[in-house]
């Protein structure tokens, strides 16, 4: 279990407890036991995309990937846009290297950064972007790493916040 398994469900809980959750993740697309790209899903309405893929004609490319800036753009940063302005908690998994190579993707992170609702979030460990450290070194943000320690715990820990955030209407 990783970062992007954690924060999967930490909203499944947190949704489940009746707060409306929004953003995006990102999973692995695979046949058989072989990775062959990046889904992408907007939590509110479930539509899906590939954020990238080996067999991905034109894009930018992240090792043996190609990012698919269409779906990263339509899906991607609108599910985080959506989530400004439709769910009491904002989920972006991730902010890394394919994901840092859209504007519009960028974009809506800072939107859902200076929004002033909760915002759970992943960040690639290597990435070296100045939005990266901006979301790192911004006021009010706490950057929790996951390790083979703390990832059980961090489920709970972290979904119990977000149930407490929660602004009455």
């Amino acid at each position: 279990m990783g970062k992007s398994t954690v924060v999967g469900r930490v909203a499944e809980k947190v949704r489940l407890s009746g707060i409306k959750v929004g953003g995006m993740t990102s999973g692995d697309l695979k046949s058989a036991s072989t990775r062959l790209g990046f889904e992408i899903r907007d939590l509110l309405t479930n539509r899906t995309g590939v954020l990238a893929h080996v067999n991905q004609a034109a894009g930018p490319r992240i090792g043996r990937y190609r990012v698919n800036s269409e779906d990263l753009d339509r899906i991607g940063a609108e599910a985080i846009l959506s989530a400004v302005k439709d769910a009491d908690l904002v989920v972006i998994d991730e902010v890394g290297p394919m994901e840092l190579t859209s504007v519009r993707f960028k974009d809506a992170v800072r939107a859902a950064l200076s929004c002033g609702k909760p915002v759970l979030g992943t960040v690639h460990r290597n990435a070296q972007d100045p939005t990266v450290r901006e979301i790192k070194s911004g006021h009010g943000i706490e950057v929790i790493e996951v390790t083979h320690e703390n990832r059980d715990r961090l489920t709970d820990a972290l979904a119990g916040r977000f149930k407490t955030q929660k602004d009455p209407q």
